[in-house]
């Protein structure tokens, strides 16, 4: 359509300089023109016929009408200025549509084409995709790691701010997992790929991405609604002037005027730009009915770890057997848990750096299914798992395990004997209680659940600390998709949740929003994925949703609301055909400039305060 719309640009300039500026003959005069609607126009004629075919009576119909009818009347210029006006605004949209996806572009040029991978000790480039699972590659200084991999040679720090939102370094050894677009530190590393590039963790966020733009907006729908009433209204109000007046040439401009293709562009073009919007404030839209739709949220439905909580608990008891000492277990089980991405690790780093404890060199990390963590800390083997195992495997010393207690907890294991039992707390967000305390007077939620699979005494705690009362605690992820299936009858229903038991709920609610990347299960559920571990840009995403439906309805209505006064002067024949064709020209570039604002952020996405909540205490 830019072909067509630059010809149509070119032949109407011309045929101006050819009446205007020259004495040539009419027939030279308007050979542009009839150039213009020999190229232009009858395909754009053809392509309308077969939508009418389809029995799709949209707003562009009349344009085929103009067109034709122009042709007619041998008004030349009014129908080169109509063809002119479908493909400049098809061409607007991809133009809107190309700029929207930026942020995918970006994306994609990030990424690496080439992977170092060693062969028989030489080092030799393969293209990314040809990577397969355990190929052995090389990660030099400041490369961005092509695969997800684990670590076998080199130690070194890498930045994976870029796809976890964590703002720190993270130590990589033999034995670290490594994810796929990362930034590697000073030290060159040497990784196992354990994916395939196209199953890579920094491929599944471009495939969520592109999925987004690949969904057809429902909005899109509101416009051909909005269309199928508008060309009835116009074909009758140009028949009537033509009707009263005797003139043809009325009917004609009333048309012209009427004639908002790109208008009705002007709704996709708002929702390709709260989607650009969205990504760039790091939020994912997959499915873009969820702009509409949240809206219409009544009942709000959260899970509790990661989501309503930071999934960053504290480590609040320490219970080693009588003849261990406290700080030397708390050394050996730091060192080893400095390599971990768990979040009860960081809750063990946080204590080792309090007290002061000197981390150890580590070795032979490994991390096998259902065992938990292992290593070699400074000539002790230190295993980090559940008091399960430890029952499994009938440990020494198994037997002087604590009793259980509320929280999170899990045992360490040095030398194949039971040592000691770590406790830990979660902390509600500080953000948490005022973005629920806010969620009825700003967007109109009525009822506020969590449902969890955590232990009750735990989930009603929270529960008082940020002000929700009803609470379903203790349930599996069957029981999960009951309750949310049973609150969907009744109301359309927003389930917020970030492990992979969410997943099945995430399907069941009206609106699936998931809290960062813990899961590629959950995101690939989700209508909408956070990237950021944050519920303020869960409240930014209702505000550029409701943003992005009344920037679209702005367009359409009051871009189609000026084309009926138009065409009230075109019928009382105060708007000759190509003024009227000027006319809405102006008229569709407003509607789809205002329309673009969408993609452009506002002063303030976010309307709650966030006052800070202290944190639990001990009970």
């Amino acid at each position: 359509m830019t072909a067509i719309a630059a010809a149509a640009i070119a032949g109407i300039t011309l045929h101006l300089v050819l009446r205007y500026a020259t004495s040539t003959s009419i027939f030279i005069i308007e050979l542009p023109l009839w150039s213009v609607l020999l190229l232009g126009g009858v395909p754009l004629v053809f392509e309308l016929s077969a939508k009418v075919l389809r029995a799709e009576f949209g707003s562009d119909l009349l344009a085929g009408i103009s067109i034709v009818t122009a042709i007619i009347l041998g008004e030349y210029l009014a129908g080169a200025l109509v063809v002119l006006m479908l493909s400049g605004g098809e061409a607007l949209e991809s133009y809107a549509i190309r700029s929207a996806s930026s942020v995918l572009s970006a994306l994609a040029k990030r990424m690496p084409s080439l992977a170092h991978q060693r062969r028989g000790g030489v080092v030799v480039d393969v293209p990314l995709s040809d990577v397969a699972v355990d190929d052995v590659l090389v990660i030099f200084p400041h490369d961005i790691c092509p695969v997800d991999g684990v670590v076998i040679e080199g130690r070194g720090s890498m930045d994976e701010s870029f796809l976890t939102g964590e703002p720190f370094q993270m130590s990589k050894t033999p034995g670290s997992e490594v994810i796929s677009g990362a930034i590697n530190g000073e030290s060159a590393i040497v990784i196992r790929a354990s994916r395939p590039a196209a199953d890579s963790r920094y491929s599944k966020i471009m495939q969520i991405m592109l999925s987004a733009e690949q969904h057809r907006p429902r909005m899109r729908r509101l416009g051909d609604t909005l269309g199928a009433y508008y060309t009835p209204l116009a074909l009758a109000i140009a028949s009537l002037a033509w009707w009263i007046s005797g003139q043809p040439h009325r009917f004609l401009a009333v048309l012209v005027v009427a004639t908002p293709c790109p208008l009705l562009i002007a709704i996709p073009v708002a929702i390709i730009g709260a989607i650009s919007l969205c990504a760039r404030r790091g939020i994912i839209v997959k499915d873009t009915v969820v702009l509409e739709t949240i809206a219409t949220c009544t009942t709000a439905i959260f899970d509790k770890t990661g989501t309503l909580t930071y999934g960053r608990p504290r480590l609040t008891d320490q219970l080693v057997v009588s003849d261990a000492e406290a700080a030397e277990v708390l050394t050996l089980v730091a060192s080893l848990e400095r390599y971990s991405k768990h979040p009860l690790a960081r809750a063990v780093l946080a204590a080792a750096k309090s007290a002061g404890v000197a981390l150890q060199e580590v070795s032979e990390i490994s991390e096998p299914p259902g065992q938990g963590l292992r290593g070699i800390v400074a000539g002790h083997t230190v295993q980090i798992t559940s008091r399960g195992v430890i029952a499994r495997d009938q440990l020494d010393r198994g037997d002087q395990l604590p009793p259980h207690a509320g929280g999170l907890e899990c045992c360490v294991v040095i030398d194949q004997c039971y040592t000691a039992t770590y406790r830990f707390r979660d902390e509600p967000r500080s953000e948490g209680a005022s973005f629920v305390k806010h969620l009825h007077p700003y967007h109109g939620f009525t009822r506020l659940l969590i449902v969890s699979g955590d232990r009750e005494s735990e989930v009603r705690y929270l529960a008082e600390q940020i002000g929700i009362r009803e609470v379903y605690a203790e349930k599996t992820p069957e029981e999960k998709v009951a309750i949310v299936r049973a609150e969907t009858l009744k109301a359309r229903t927003l389930y917020v949740g970030d492990g992979i038991n969410d997943a099945p709920a995430l399907l069941s609610a009206t609106v699936g929003i998931a809290i960062g990347q813990n899961s590629d299960i959950t995101t690939e559920s989700a209508g909408v994925v956070v990237m950021d571990s944050s519920l303020e840009k869960v409240d930014e995403f209702m505000h550029i949703s409701s943003r992005m439906r009344r920037i679209a309805l702005q367009s359409a209505i009051g871009g189609m609301s000026l084309s009926v006064a138009g065409m009230a002067l075109a019928s009382g024949g105060l708007l000759l055909p190509v003024a009227g064709a000027v006319t809405q020209e102006i008229i569709d570039v407003l509607a789809i400039l205002n329309a673009l604002r969408a993609a452009l952020p506002p002063k303030k996405l976010s309307d709650f305060s966030k006052a800070q909540v202290e944190p639990p205490t001990n009970r």
